[in-house]
C-alpha cells in the first residue's frame, strides 16, 4: 500500500529511541525525509545509523532540549529550511513520574505539565506556518492509554495526556480546512527501553524475558506492544490515506481496557455466585 509519504519532510521529536526510533524508521523506509531530535548525542547517533541504513530519503539527528521551546522552534524552522519544508511532526518522549494523585505537591504537576504538555504544544505551534505553507499536513502525538483509561498510579500521565488530547482536538478544529490533521496516539504497554530497565529492576537476578511477560500478560493479547506496532498506526496515520481521521484519540493497548481490571477476589467464583 502506498502512504503517499515519499518525498514528505518528517520531524520526530523524541527520536532516538523506542516508540519514536520505530516511528522515525517506518517514515524513512515509507521514502520520506526524516528529522530526528532528542537530548542524548550518542543516542541520536546510533539512531540516525539505523535511520539511514533503512532511508531512501535524506536524514538527519539534532540535539535538542524540547522544553526550551526556543530551541525547539529554532529547530523545527532550521529542519524546514534544510530540507525544503515540514509536512509531518510526530511527538513523542518520556513520561512523568509514577504515583497517585494526593502523593504529588503542585510543583510536581507543575513540572509534569512542562516536561510533557507544553514541549507538544510548543512543537506542533511552531510547525504549524510550515504546514499551512504546504497545504498539507501531519500532527500526531504519542501520548498514553492514560489519555483514554484512567489509571490511578498514573496520574501525572492522565492529567497530562488528558490536557493533550483536549489541545489537539482543539487544534484539529482550527487547522483541518488548512488540509491538516491532528491525532493523539495512546500506546498500553511496549516493550521500550525503559520498560526493560523496569523489567530488570523487578526481576533482580531473575528472568527479566519472564518479568517483561508478565507485565504484558493483562492485554487481551497477552504480551506488550512491540514499538514497531505503534509506528505502523502513526504511519497510517500520517498517510494521505487517513485523510478522514482527525481530532483522535487512538487507543493501542492490545485489548488491555476491554480487560478489564484484575479482580483476584472474584477468581474462580461460581456463576452462580453474587460478587
Amino acid at each position: 500500500m502506498d502512504l503517499g509519504l515519499k518525498g514528505r519532510v518528517v520531524l520526530v521529536a523524541g527520536g532516538s529511541s523506542g516508540i519514536g526510533l520505530a516511528c522515525a524508521k517506518e517514515f524513512a523506509a515509507e521514502g520520506a525525509h526524516v528529522a530526528i531530535c532528542g537530548r542524548d548525542p550518542d543516542r541520536l547517533a546510533a539512531a540516525e545509523r539505523e535511520l539511514a541504513g533503512v532511508a531512501a530519503g535524506r536524514v538527519s539527528a539534532t540535539s535538542v532540549d524540547v522544553t526550551d521551546t526556543d530551541a525547539a522552534r529554532r529547530w523545527v524552522d532550521g529542519v524546514a529550511a534544510d530540507l525544503g519544508g515540514a509536512h509531518v511532526l510526530l511527538v513523542s518522549g518520556g513520561s512523568p513520574p509514577v504515583g497517585t494523585a494526593a502523593l504529588f505537591e503542585v510543583a510536581d504537576y507543575r513540572a509534569a505539565v512542562d516536561r510533557v504538555l507544553l514541549p507538544a504544544v510548543g512543537l506542533a505551534l511552531a510547525a504549524l506556518p510550515h504546514l499551512r505553507t504546504a497545504g498539507w499536513g501531519r500532527l500526531l502525538f504519542v501520548a498514553s492509554e492514560t489519555a483514554s483509561v484512567p489509571i490511578n498510579p498514573l496520574v501525572l500521565s492522565g492529567v497530562t495526556r488528558a490536557a493533550l488530547v483536549r489541545f489537539a482536538q482543539g487544534l484539529a478544529v482550527d487547522v483541518g480546512r488548512d488540509g491538516i490533521t491532528v491525532n493523539v496516539l495512546a500506546p498500553g504497554s511496549v516493550r521500550t527501553p525503559p520498560m526493560e530497565r523496569a523489567a530488570a529492576r523487578l526481576a533482580g537476578d531473575g528472568d527479566v524475558e519472564a518479568q517483561l511477560a508478565a507485565m504484558g500478560h493483562h492485554s487481551a493479547l497477552g504480551r506488550l506492544a512491540d514499538p514497531g506496532e505503534i509506528a505502523a498506526v502513526a504511519a497510517f496515520l500520517a498517510s494521505e490515506r487517513a485523510s478522514f481521521v482527525t481530532a483522535g484519540v487512538h487507543l493501542i493497548d492490545g485489548g488491555a481496557s476491554a480487560t478489564g481490571p484484575e479482580l483476584p477476589h472474584l477468581t474462580g467464583v461460581r456463576k452462580d455466585t453474587y460478587a
